[in-house]
C-alpha cells in the first residue's frame, strides 16, 4: 500500500467532484449535476425502465463509468466510502425519470439502504415515480448465513452481472416489473468473494491499520474491512485461488452455498482488480482461475471478463464472482441465449468493454436536475387539520426536544458519537423557523409534512435518514387513505393504519427491529400501540415505557455496538428517546395529554 498521493494535504472528498467533472467533460453524452454529484444519461429515454445505481466513491470506474445507453441511466456519488444523500439520488431520479418505473440498484450496505430507501420514499411522496423498487446487491459469501441474518449478504463487484442485464433488458423495452425481477434472479445466482494483500489508502487521511507482509486477507471487503480471515505465512496463489474457489462452489458449506452450479450450467466469470494491482498480475490471477475451475470444478465459463470493474482505490487485491446465467434464467422463464445477449449487448457507458457512442442523429434530451422540478408531478391530496392544534402540536414538539438535548448528548457522547443531541435540537430549530414562516398556516397536514421533510433532508445521520424515511412513507399513506379509505380522516384509525404502513415501508430499509437498541425500540411498539388502542396518549405511555426500557438493551447496529460500555452504563438510546420526547410533545401540543 502506498500512502503517497498528489494531494496529500486536501480534503479526500474534494476530489470526487473534479473526478466526475473531468469525467463528463471528455464524454458529451453525460451530463453532470456538481453540486450534488450525479452523473446522468445525457440521451436517456423517459419511456424506458430508469436503473439508477450510485454508492461512495473510491470506487471507479463504479458508479459514475456505468451511466450511458444499455446500463445505469443516472449515478448518485457519495463521499469517498460513503453513501449519496437522500438528496442526491433524488436529483438522480429527477435527472432520468421514468414512465416505467425506476429500480435503484445499491449493494447491500446500512448507509445505502437508508439513504436510497428515504429516496424512493420522497420520490414516491412527491410524485415523481409510480413504480420504484430497491434492488440490493448480495453477492458476498465470506460471511455466512448465521452470520447475516440481519442485514443480508454484503455487495460486492458481482452486481456488475445485474447492472449489466437489467440495463439492457430496460433498453430493450422490458417492463418494470420484468426488470425487477430478472435483476433479482441474476443476483441470487451470483456468488463473489475477494482477497487483499493490503488495506488502500485514502489521500489526505491518515491510515489507521494495515495487513502485515506475511499475511493474505481471504473475504476482504471493499471498503477497508478487516477481512473475515487473515492467513499467515502467507500461502502460494495456487492456495489463495483453492480457498476463494471453495468458498464459492462448495455446495456442502452450508452457510456459505448461496449458489448451485451444474453440469452444463452456462456461468458468467468476473475478476475485479481492487486497484493495485497491476494488469499482467491480474490477467495471470485470472488464468490460474479459470484453470482451477474447469480442473476442480467442472466449470468452463461461457462468459469471462477481467479487469477494473469496482475498486477499493489503490488496494492489492482482486475479487471473483461467478453468475450462474442458466439458474437465473429459468427463475424468470428466459433462455439463457436472452441473458448471454444481453450480457454482451454494447453500451454507451465510457467504462464498459466494447463500448460505443451515439450516433449523430441522435436526439439529446436534458431532464430536469436538483433545482426545478421535473415535468408533472401526482396530484396531492389536502388533509385538513385545525391549525392551531397542527402549529401547537409541532411547536411543543419541538420545544421538548431541545430541552433534552443536554442528556441526549451526554448519553451519546458515552454510547456513540456525541452528535444525537445536536443534530435533533438543529431540527427543531429549523422547524420551529418554519412554524413561524407559517408551515402550518393552512391547516394541510401533507403539506407540513412536505415542509418538516425539507428540514430533515439537512439533518443526516441514521436518525435523519430514519425519521425520512418514516415521514416520506406516512406522507405517502396519508395520501393513499384520503384517496381511498373509507375510513374518516377525523378519526384516530385514519392516522394510525397510515403510521402502520409506514412504519412498514421503513423496515423494509433497515434491519434494526425492537429490542436492538435503536430507535426502533420505541417507534415500532408506539405505532402498535396506536393502531391496537386508536389513542395517541396510550401510544405515547407505552412509548415512554420503552424508551427507559433501553437503558437495559444492548446495541446490535451502528457506532454503539464497539464503543462504550453498554453493559455496565444503563443509559437510555438517545435515538429512542429523542423518539419519545417527540411524541410526547405532540401529544402535549394536541391536548391530549390530561391534565
Amino acid at each position: 500500500m502506498s500512502d503517497k498521493h498528489y494531494f496529500p494535504s486536501r480534503s479526500a472528498n474534494s476530489l470526487v467532484p473534479r473526478a466526475l467533472r473531468a469525467l463528463v467533460s471528455a464524454n458529451d453524452h453525460l451530463r453532470l449535476n456538481f453540486a450534488e454529484r450525479v452523473v446522468a444519461n445525457a440521451y436517456h429515454d423517459d419511456s424506458k425502465v430508469s436503473v439508477i445505481s450510485g454508492g461512495g466513491s473510491g470506487h471507479e470506474p463504479a458508479w459514475s463509468g456505468y451511466v450511458g445507453d444499455g446500463l445505469c441511466s443516472a449515478v448518485a456519488c457519495g463521499d469517498i466510502f460513503a453513501s449519496p444523500s437522500a438528496k442526491q439520488i433524488l436529483t438522480a431520479i429527477r435527472m432520468a425519470p421514468s414512465k416505467k418505473g425506476i429500480i435503484l440498484l445499491i449493494t447491500n450496505y446500512t448507509g445505502d439502504r437508508l439513504h436510497f430507501g428515504l429516496a424512493a420514499e420522497r420520490a414516491k411522496a412527491e410524485g415523481l415515480v409510480e413504480n420504484i423498487a430497491i434492488l440490493h446487491a448480495t453477492d458476498d459469501v465470506s460471511i455466512g448465513r448465521s452470520k447475516n441474518s440481519h442485514m443480508g449478504r454484503r455487495g460486492l463487484p458481482g452486481h456488475v452481472f445485474t447492472m449489466k442485464i437489467i440495463g439492457a433488458a430496460a433498453a430493450e423495452g422490458y417492463s418494470f416489473d420484468q426488470c425487477l425481477a430478472l435483476g433479482q434472479a441474476v443476483n441470487g445466482n451470483t456468488v463473489t468473494i475477494a482477497s487483499a494483500l493490503d488495506h488502500c489508502h485514502v489521500p489526505g487521511r491518515q491510515q489507521q491499520s494495515s495487513v502485515p507482509d506475511n499475511v493474505v486477507v481471504i473475504g476482504a471487503g471493499i471498503h477497508n474491512e478487516p477481512g473475515q480471515l487473515h492467513v499467515s505465512p502467507a500461502p502460494s496463489v495456487e492456495e489463495i485461488i483453492e480457498r476463494c474457489l471453495r468458498l464459492l462452489c462448495d455446495e456442502s458449506d452450508t452457510e456459505r452455498s448461496f449458489a448451485k452450479f451444474a453440469k452444463g450450467d452456462e456461468i458468467g466469470l468476473l475478476v475485479n482488480n481492487y486497484g493495485g494491482l497491476s494488469v499482467l498480475e491480474l490477467g495471470a490471477l485470472t488464468d490460474e482461475i479459470q484453470i482451477q475451475l474447469e480442473s476442480q470444478w467442472n466449470i468452463k465459463p461461457c462468459r469471462a471478463i477481467s479487469g477494473a470493474f469496482e475498486t477499493s482505490l489503490n488496494a492489492p487485491g482482486f475479487s471473483i464472482s461467478l453468475c450462474n446465467l442458466t439458474a437465473a434464467a429459468n427463475q424468470v422463464n428466459e433462455s439463457v441465449a436472452t441473458l448471454i445477449r444481453q450480457f454482451d449487448e454494447t453500451t454507451t457507458a465510457v467504462s464498459w468493454i466494447n463500448t460505443t457512442r451515439p450516433s449523430t442523429t441522435q436526439k439529446r434530451v436534458t431532464y430536469g436536475d436538483s433545482s426545478i422540478t421535473n415535468g408533472e408531478t401526482l396530484a396531492s391530496p389536502k388533509l385538513a387539520f385545525d391549525p392551531s392544534l397542527l402549529k401547537n402540536a409541532l411547536v411543543a414538539a419541538c420545544e421538548r426536544v431541545i430541552e433534552a438535548e443536554p442528556k441526549l448528548t451526554e448519553w451519546d457522547m458515552v454510547m456513540g458519537d456525541g452528535d444525537c443531541g445536536e443534530a435533533v435540537k438543529s431540527l427543531a430549530e429549523s422547524l420551529l423557523k418554519r412554524v413561524d414562516a407559517g408551515c402550518t398556516s393552512s391547516g394541510d397536514v401533507i403539506e407540513t409534512i412536505r415542509s418538516i421533510l425539507q428540514a430533515v433532508d439537512d439533518m443526516g445521520g441514521t436518525l435523519g435518514a430514519i425519521f425520512g424515511v418514516l415521514l416520506s412513507a406516512l406522507s405517502t399513506a396519508l395520501k393513499s387513505n384520503v384517496s381511498d379509505s373509507n375510513i374518516s380522516p377525523k378519526s384516530p384509525e385514519f392516522y394510525a393504519t397510515a403510521l402502520d404502513s409506514a412504519v412498514t415501508s421503513l423496515k423494509s430499509h433497515t434491519g434494526a427491529r425492537e429490542g436492538d437498541r435503536t430507535v426502533m425500540d420505541v417507534l415500532i411498539p408506539f405505532a402498535d400501540a396506536f393502531l391496537k388502542t386508536q389513542s395517541f396518549y396510550s401510544a405515547v405511555e407505552v412509548a415512554g415505557k420503552k424508551a427507559e426500557a433501553t437503558r437495559y438493551l444492548k446495541a446490535k447496529f451502528g457506532r454503539a455496538t464497539y464503543v462504550g460500555d453498554d453493559s455496565s452504563q444503563e443509559l437510555p438510546d438517545p435515538g429512542a428517546w429523542a423518539f419519545y420526547e417527540i411524541v410526547t410533545g405532540l401529544a402535549d401540543g394536541l391536548q391530549l395529554i390530561p391534565n
